[in-house]
Parts: C-alpha cells; structure tokens; sequence
C-alpha cells in the first residue's frame, strides 16, 4: 500500500515544515502497522498486535546533532517501507526541526533546559522553542496516556560539542529514590554505552520530564560527537542502530548478565553557572568530557570568583563557557558505584 512519505520523505515533509504542521496522517499500512502523524516531527506507529511497552525514541532536540536524526529517520522510513513491522507502540519526535535547517544547537533557546514546565516559567512562552517544546509535553503525555498500563521507555538521544574519553554516555535522570534498573543499564551497554552519569537532582531536560511525569525508563544518550548532515560515520552507530531495532521488532537484544565492572559510573558532584560575561575557563577548548584535574586546578573564573577542581578525580562533563547567563556552564562528576 502507497503512503504519504513515499513521494517526501518524512524527515524532508518535518523540514519543511519547521515549527508545526496541521498536516495530520493517519493511515494503515498492508503489514496492518496504524500510523499516526500528530504534527511536523510527531509520528506514532502502532503494530497491529499490541505489545508490552510504549516506546519513546527522541533526537534533534538540538538541531545540529544529526548522527541522531540519522538513525531515527533511517528507523522511520524502514517503518513506513514496511522493511521492519514494530512489536510496540513507538513514537519517534524530532524536536527542533528549525534549528536542523541552520545547522545550530538551537535557534533562540536551548530547547533541552524547557521541559518539566520550564517553557512557560519567566519570561513565559516568548519564542518558538519554548512553544514547541510545550506541544512536545502535550504528545508524550498523550502517547503514554492511550496505553497507561505498558512499560514506558523514552531516550532522547543526542551527541555532544565536545569529543570524550567515552565516546558514548548517558545521563540517568534523578529517579527521586527509586531503584536504578539493570536491565536499562544492560540494554545501555548492548548499544555500546557503558559510561553512565547519574543526575543528582531534577532537571529541565526532555528525559527528566518522562522519567519523573510517567515513570518512564528514560536516559539522554549522548552518542559521539556533533557532525555536519551526511558526515557521520555510521559504523560508529552500528550498535545502538542494531540493539534499538531488536527493541523496536521485539527481536534479541542480546543483553549481556549484569556485572558492574562493565560500566564507568559516575556521579554529579557539583554544577557550576555562568552569571556574567566575564564567566572564563582555564582549559582549552578541544579538552574532552570526562577529563580530569588535580584537586586545586583553576578551572574557571568570574569576575573575582574562582572555580577549582574540590575533589579526587573530579571530572568535567558538558563544559559550555557560551551557554547564556544564568545557565550550567560545566557539570563536576566523580566515579562511583549504583546504591
């Protein structure tokens, strides 16, 4: 059976389309998977026998990670091909399609600090990023609600500025005294995860909000470094792609017995915010994530306030001296082990 996207694709129909579509879809494939499009970058595809999770797999949150935007484009399309039937509900959103057209993190606002109702906080929902950040809340609330009783899962996927001493790592959100999952730690690892940091307290990010809102298993995936459309190299994404389509079908993910020294935990140790323009740090720009210094490195400055490494093997992740005022500019993380 023909489709819409056949002619456009749907990450061409999404571009074109940057910050919303009243272009609704809702159609059935010959294989019986119903497939739902709620809005430029918000499709919805459901297998025609109902499976156990309500599946989330998020990227172009920042529009100039594409390594991402990639794979789920690629995952989209061979859904619509019917080159895959999924064994659960699934719902891929592309989230900044504007900022992907320019190439740039975002256009106005960091759209990955306006999520958990920061969109609508001070000074209120005065750009398109923060409005559409709102209409992302509204299609995850409305995808976990039609299914309330499945095991959710979301990961935002991204890649960083930054290179790293672990290419690949996720943030787990702060879970608010719940146990962390194995399994989630396991199906990390099959993608080829093995470095997790683990949130110390609530956040504005996109997989916080599903984490805390709907229970759902949820990471930001941090998957290499950022790279120009049609530059990534997509061997480096081979397990990720491979494990997230066992998932996607219900096939093996091939998830290995849980062992802890598989993993390099880490935790959030301190943030450090930028308050002014003279905010400066000590490093070079090309100094990766995870990178340690001995305790008493000047790290950063502002005005006549220094920033030193205070701990052991303190580490610098996401370190950003050009985030706006106001904004974390580096997170400190040291090792350490689940509870």
């Amino acid at each position: 059976m023909s489709h819409p996207y056949q002619q456009q694709d749907f990450m061409s129909f999404t571009r074109a389309n940057e910050w919303s579509s009243e272009q609704t879809q809702d159609f059935t494939l010959e294989n019986g998977c119903h497939v739902e499009v709620w809005d430029t970058g918000v499709i919805v595809f459901e297998p025609p026998q109902e499976g156990s999770k309500d599946i989330i797999l998020s990227c172009g949150v920042h529009g100039n990670e594409t390594g991402p935007i990639e794979i789920c484009s690629d995952f989209v399309q061979d859904l619509l091909d019917q080159k895959m039937l999924p064994a659960h509900r699934i719902m891929f959103l592309f989230g900044n399609p504007a900022s992907m057209n320019i190439g740039e993190r975002f256009v106005e606002e960091n759209m990955n600090r306006l999520f958990s109702g920061a969109h609508s906080k001070s000074p209120g929902l005065c750009n398109r990023e923060r409005i559409r950040a709102k209409k992302l809340e509204q299609y995850v609330d409305k995808f976990y609600q039609l299914n309330s009783d499945k095991e959710r899962i979301h990961y935002d996927l991204h890649t960083a500025i930054r290179g790293s001493k672990n290419e690949k790592f996720s943030v787990y959100p702060f879970l608010h005294g719940k146990e962390y999952s194995k399994e989630q730690l396991q199906i990390m690892l099959a993608c080829g995860v093995n470095t997790i940091l683990l949130s110390n307290g609530p956040t504005t990010t996109f997989s916080y909000f599903s984490s805390n809102d709907y229970g759902a298993h949820a990471f930001t995936v941090e998957l290499g470094k950022v790279r120009p459309f049609g530059e990534n190299d997509m061997t480096r994404f081979i397990e990720v792609r491979e494990t997230l389509k066992a998932m996607i079908v219900g096939g093996d993910m091939q998830l290995r017995d849980y062992q802890a020294s598989d993993f390099n935990l880490f935790k959030v140790n301190r943030a450090i915010y930028k308050h002014d323009d003279s905010f400066e740090f000590f490093f070079a720009d090309d100094v990766v994530n995870f990178t340690s210094f001995p305790v008493g490195f000047k790290l950063a400055s502002e005005g006549d306030v220094d920033y030193k490494i205070e701990a052991e093997g303190e580490a610098i992740v996401f370190p950003n001296a050009k985030v706006a005022n106001g904004n974390r500019a580096v997170l400190m993380v040291v090792s350490t082990e689940l509870p």
